[in-house]
C-alpha cells in the first residue's frame, strides 16, 4: 500500500505540472497580481501591501444557500457587508453519510463523485463575495459527523461501522474512531484528490480558477481536527501531527497564492497538550494559527445561572486566549479566533429571546482583538459562530430536517442555538462597531 506521503507527493507533482499559461488560455483570465491575495509577512496578514484585519462570521451553509436560494444569499451578504463583516468561514466539501443528523445532500456523494449543483452553489457564493470585496476561508472536511466528515471516509474505505454518537451519546468513542482517518491511506488519497479537484475548478460564473481567485483567503484542512479523545496516546498524536504537515504541504503546492490553516480548536483539539499543538503548526506550510473558544460546551458558562458562571467563563476565556497568543508569538504567525459564541439568554432558541450575555461576550472578545491589533499583536481577526441571517425554523422542536431553512446552527444542534439573526440589532451594532475600530 502506498504511504500517505507518497500519495500527497503524487498529487502535488501532478498539479504543479499544470502550465499557468495553459490555465489562462482556458479561463481567458489574466494572472491576478500577487498583492491581491491575503499574505503573511513578519507574522502579520497583508493585503494590497497593507495590514489586513478582519471581522468575520461562520457561514458554513453559504454554498448550500447559493444553490437553493440565491436571492436570500444576496440579501444576507448585503446585510453582513453593511455590518462590516468581510470574511466568511465556509464548508467547501461535505460527505454523504447515513448518520442520523448529518447534512443532506452532500457535496461528495461517493468516492470520485461530487454533486455539481452544490459545487455551482460554491461558485455563486464566491462570485457574490468577490462583488462585495469579501474573503473566504474554505474548509475541506470535518472532524464532526454533522457534514459526514472524516468518519465517512472510513466507512467508504475501511468498511468501518461507526456508532452514531447523536443516538448513543458515545462521543469519546466516536472521537477515537475518527482519528483512524489520519492513518488511512485510501482515505487520504480521496481527500487529497478532492482538494486537488476543488483548487483546479474553474468557477462557472466568473471563469476564475479557484487557486487563482483572491476571494479565497485560505484553504483549511478540516473543521476542528482532533488528535484524540480523553486518553492521550503519543503515537496517535504523532499521526495527527504528520497528517497536518503532509496535508498542509500538499495544499500549499496546490494553491501557492492562497494561505493554508489547520482549523484547530487549539489546546481543546490537542487533548490539552501544548506540545502537540505547537508541533502540528511548526511547518512553513501552515501560514497562521487558529483557535476556537466555547465557554458553554467546555462547561465554563451556564445560561441557566449566568450571573455566577459568566465571570468565571470570562477569566478562563482570557487565560485560554492568552496562551494561544503566546503560541502565535512563539511561531511568529498570525492568530485567528475563528469560532466563538454564546447561546441566547436562558438557553432559548427563539429569535425573540434576549442576547444580553452573548453581547457582553462579543464585546469582551472584540476588545481583546482590538487591543492585540493596536499593539502589533498576532490576534487580528475573528469569525463569530454563527450567522443565521433571514433563516427561520418552523419546527417546534427546533430540529433541522432536509428542506428546512439553513441557519448557522448545523444539523446536529437545535436551530437558533447560536445563530445571529437579522433582527438581533444590538448584536449587529456591536459587530459593526468592532469592524469600524479595526479599520481605524
Amino acid at each position: 500500500m502506498k504511504t500517505i506521503t507518497t500519495i500527497a507527493l503524487a498529487v502535488a507533482t501532478a498539479i504543479a505540472g499544470c502550465d499557468q499559461q495553459q490555465a489562462e488560455a482556458t479561463t481567458g483570465i489574466a494572472q491576478v497580481p500577487a498583492n491581491a491575495f491575503v499574505r503573511v509577512q513578519d507574522g502579520q496578514f497583508q493585503l494590497d501591501d497593507h495590514p489586513y484585519r478582519f471581522t468575520g462570521a461562520n457561514y458554513w451553509y453559504g454554498a448550500y444557500l447559493a444553490a437553493t436560494d440565491p436571492e436570500r444569499l444576496a440579501r444576507e451578504l448585503d446585510l453582513m457587508t453593511a455590518q462590516g463583516i468581510d470574511n466568511l468561514r465556509v464548508l467547501a466539501l461535505s460527505e454523504q453519510s447515513s448518520l442520523s443528523r448529518s447534512l443532506k445532500p452532500a457535496v461528495v456523494t461517493a468516492p470520485e463523485q461530487m454533486d455539481e449543483t452544490l459545487l455551482h452553489g460554491l461558485d455563486r457564493l464566491l462570485a457574490e463575495m468577490h462583488a462585495r470585496n469579501m474573503r473566504a476561508v474554505l474548509y475541506l472536511t470535518n472532524f464532526w459527523q454533522w457534514s459526514g466528515g472524516m468518519s465517512q471516509y472510513l466507512v467508504w474505505h475501511q468498511d468501518a461501522t461507526l456508532d452514531d454518537p447523536d443516538v448513543s451519546g458515545k462521543w469519546d468513542e466516536y472521537i477515537e474512531n475518527t482519528t483512524d482517518f489520519y492513518r488511512c491511506a485510501p482515505c487520504q488519497r480521496q481527500y487529497l484528490d478532492s482538494a486537488a479537484a476543488l483548487t483546479q475548478r474553474i468557477n462557472s460564473i466568473t471563469g476564475n480558477r479557484y487557486r487563482e481567485d483572491p476571494t479565497i483567503m485560505a484553504w483549511q484542512l478540516a473543521n476542528e481536527p482532533r488528535s484524540g479523545g480523553a486518553s492521550f496516546d503519543a503515537s496517535r498524536a504523532g499521526d495527527y501531527v504528520r497528517w497536518v504537515h503532509q496535508s498542509a504541504a500538499i495544499l500549499a503546492q496546490l494553491a501557492p497564492n492562497q494561505l493554508v490553516s489547520s482549523g484547530s480548536e487549539g489546546l481543546a483539539g490537542t487533548q490539552q497538550q501544548a506540545q502537540v499543538y505547537l508541533e502540528a503548526h511548526d511547518t512553513n506550510a501552515i501560514d497562521y494559527l487558529t483557535v476556537h473558544l466555547w465557554i458553554k460546551n467546555w462547561g465554563w458558562f451556564d445560561a441557566s445561572n449566568p450571573e455566577d458562571t459568566y465571570p468565571v467563563a470570562v477569566k478562563k476565556a482570557t487565560d485560554y486566549l492568552s496562551r494561544h497568543i503566546e503560541f502565535a508569538l512563539q511561531q511568529e504567525k498570525p492568530l485567528v479566533l475563528e469560532e466563538f459564541g454564546v447561546e441566547r439568554d436562558g438557553g432559548s432558541f427563539s429569535p425573540e429571546a434576549g442576547t444580553e450575555y452573548r453581547d457582553r461576550f462579543l464585546k469582551f472578545i472584540y476588545q481583546r482583538i482590538e487591543q492585540s491589533s493596536s499593539t502589533g499583536g498576532p490576534l487580528v481577526g475573528s469569525n463569530f459562530w454563527t450567522f443565521g441571517g433571514y433563516g427561520r425554523t418552523d419546527n417546534p422542536e427546533y430540529r433541522w430536517q432536509p428542506g428546512s431553512d439553513f441557519l448557522g446552527d448545523p444539523p446536529q444542534e437545535r436551530q437558533g442555538l447560536n445563530s445571529v439573526f437579522d433582527t438581533d440589532t444590538s448584536t449587529l451594532a456591536i459587530i459593526r462597531s468592532h469592524s469600524d475600530n479595526l479599520k481605524q
